[in-house]
């Protein structure tokens, strides 16, 4: 239902200003309580917290200042990141969204908010264009519907560019039955990327030139260096690959620190979100990647996490030192600390180009020594699943290491036609003895002469003890899929009816973007039947790593062998790799497909899925 309103009815200002000094970080903080685990709606450090079962949001703009120079930022109520929501498992919320957006705001004049990983009807989606029509200036849309989850999600713009921007915020479900672990105090740690560039701006230079942040890109030395280590023919080789695939193996990630400043809650380094505790307690930090593009890699250095929920869902507890957070993820983890006063929450990027940290610690004021950035991280062939057709190992992974590369692996030359159909079959599927990897990976018609499409993958694996690049043999315990599993058995139970194959596919120089190479604009929904149970298999064509998004349903993400493994809403999928999830099709209607890296779904990585009866 939309009530038209007012432009301007005097309830909150369309545009108001927060300037904050660099040491702060951007907005003002409301609020400093703690969050004991008996209390539902106390104050978080950072941002206010509204509890209950009706809210009332106003999206608008908010000058910031994250860099020393001041910038308009989508807001809700004024807050960046908006106001955390607690809702209670089993009641019904009502949320009023007004857009009071200014008349020639950069950022358009409809908005939306997206519910991530929210079980509700369709039409309470929040995606323009699917959902409803979204949020036009001087309208408020009323949510309506029933609270059937619990755990740690978070909600964001699904308009224009206005996530990147800074209209995203926690989520937190209070479940019905007690949880299955204990705690003392209770913290949201999102984790962003803020850009002064006008977000569309930014868009413009991607497409224009894509490689505009990858500062790191190989040179004569390092030819040298690997020529002396690796041999001149096998040198000569491998950069020959690259060169054939007009790809770099430096490129980690599309934009990066050089034009990102990354923030914690809201607030830069410098500003020190910090998080208090008394030695002994046990703290639960929610973890949540609420960026447009950056993946995070966080450690606690001293302090062992524990892992006890993945995108709001239950895991066995696993112990780790380090975790990657994809985009759009969350992970809940317990830490004790003790013995010390205060401990460094470290988030680097993925490309090794920046981090952002804050403190976890016994009184405000306190900061132990941050650690050095990793070094950075280069891609490999296999990497790429183009390990000369020997199942994607990890050999060779330090900085400025490859193999020489199979140019039939990696699609060049290779004549599907001559392959027999049997055996594409076999390996398009990937399950049985060897599950999620094929000795020849087949592909789909639309990728044949595609000019969306710069490369192939013709020996994925699904990758799910992979810690990924930049994190292996690092010295640390580091988080896998693998060692995740549900604190429950699969849900549905029954085995899937029938599969679907889709390929992330990309051009890195045109920075296009798309699944089997057909963008948004020229696909064909996918149609689910109502109630049917179905395996999706993802393989990754492309050299870089895609979160895959599902709104409305859960993905039961399978093991090496088919079995069901781990609950998501947000598949990671790296590069080479081919994962598969079941799907219970048990929301009627029209839902949003995507990778959640912004970029890449405005540039037409985006399906619609239709459950229909």
């Amino acid at each position: 239902m939309t009530f038209r309103i007012p432009a301007d009815d005097g309830v909150a200002p369309s545009r108001r200003r927060f300037v904050q000094g660099l040491a702060l970080g951007g907005i003002a903080a409301a609020g400093a309580g703690l969050w004991p685990r008996a209390s539902w709606a106390l104050q978080s450090p950072t941002s206010r917290v509204l509890a209950g079962t009706d809210f009332d949001l106003v999206v608008g703009e908010t000058l910031v200042n994250f860099t020393g120079r001041t910038r308009p930022a989508a807001t809700i109520n004024g807050s960046l990141p908006a106001p955390i929501l607690r809702w209670r498992e089993g009641t019904t919320v009502d949320l009023r969204v007004r857009n009071a957006l200014p008349a020639g705001s950069i950022y358009g004049d409809m908005t939306s908010i997206h519910w991530h990983g929210i079980l509700l009807p369709s039409n309470m989606d929040g995606v323009p264009g699917l959902s409803f029509d979204g949020i036009h200036r001087g309208e408020t849309f009323q949510y309506r519907f029933d609270v059937r989850q619990g755990g740690t999600y978070w909600y964001h713009s699904h308009s224009g560019f206005q996530e990147q921007a800074g209209m995203y915020g926690a989520l937190i479900i209070d479940p019905i039955e007690p949880e299955p672990f204990a705690f003392d105090r209770d913290y949201v740690v999102l984790l962003t990327d803020w850009t002064d560039l006008p977000p569309q701006a930014l868009f413009a230079r991607l497409k224009k030139m894509a490689e505009h942040d990858n500062y790191y890109k190989r040179t004569l030395g390092d030819f040298v260096r690997d020529a002396r280590e690796e041999g001149l023919r096998a040198t000569l080789a491998e950069r020959r690959g690259w060169g054939q695939m007009r790809m770099t193996p430096t490129d980690i990630s599309d934009v990066n620190a050089h034009t990102y400043t990354y923030l914690m809650n809201g607030t830069t380094s410098p500003g020190n979100w910090t998080a208090l505790f008394r030695s002994g307690e046990k703290v639960r930090l929610r973890f949540i990647n609420g960026s447009a593009m950056t993946y995070f890699d966080v450690r606690i250095p001293g302090l062992k996490m524990t892992v006890v929920a993945a995108d709001g869902q239950y895991v066995h507890p696993v112990s780790v030192d380090e975790f990657r957070i994809a985009v759009a993820e969350t992970f809940d983890v317990i830490v004790e600390p003790s013995g010390q006063d205060a401990y460094t929450i470290f988030a680097q990027d993925m490309g090794r180009t920046g981090f952002v940290s804050g403190t976890l610690a016994v009184r405000e004021g306190l900061r132990t020594p941050v650690p050095d950035v990793d070094a950075r991280p280069i891609l490999t062939m296999d990497d790429m699943g183009h390990g000369g057709m020997h199942g994607g190992g990890h050999a060779g992974h330090g900085a400025g290491q490859g193999s020489a590369p199979d140019h039939a692996a990696m699609g060049h030359g290779v004549d599907h036609a001559a392959m027999d159909h049997a055996s594409m079959q076999h390996a398009a599927r990937g399950h049985g003895e060897n599950h999620g990897a094929s000795a020849m990976q087949a592909h789909p018609d639309s990728e044949r002469n595609n000019p969306l499409v710069d490369m192939q993958t013709m020996a994925p694996t699904h990758r799910l003890d992979d810690p990924g690049i930049g994190l292996r043999d690092n010295g640390r315990t580091v988080l896998t899929y693998g060692m995740m599993r549900s604190l429950f058995d699969d849900p549905d139970g029954r085995a899937p009816g029938r599969e679907i194959e889709l390929h992330l596919t990309g051009h890195m120089e045109k920075f296009a973007w798309s699944f089997d190479g057909i963008k948004f604009a020229d696909a064909e929904p996918l149609r689910l039947n109502y109630g049917e149970r179905l395996r999706v298999v993802l393989v990754n064509d492309t050299m870089m790593t895609h979160p895959i998004h599902l709104h409305g349903m859960w993905s039961d993400v399978e093991d090496a062998q088919g079995n069901f493994q781990l609950r998501k809403h947000t598949v990671d999928m790296p590069p080479g790799s081919k994962r598969s999830y079941r799907v219970r099709a048990d929301a009627l209607g029209r839902w949003a497909y995507h990778c959640h890296l912004l970029y890449h779904m405005e540039a037409g990585m985006f399906r619609e899925v239709q459950v229909v009866e």
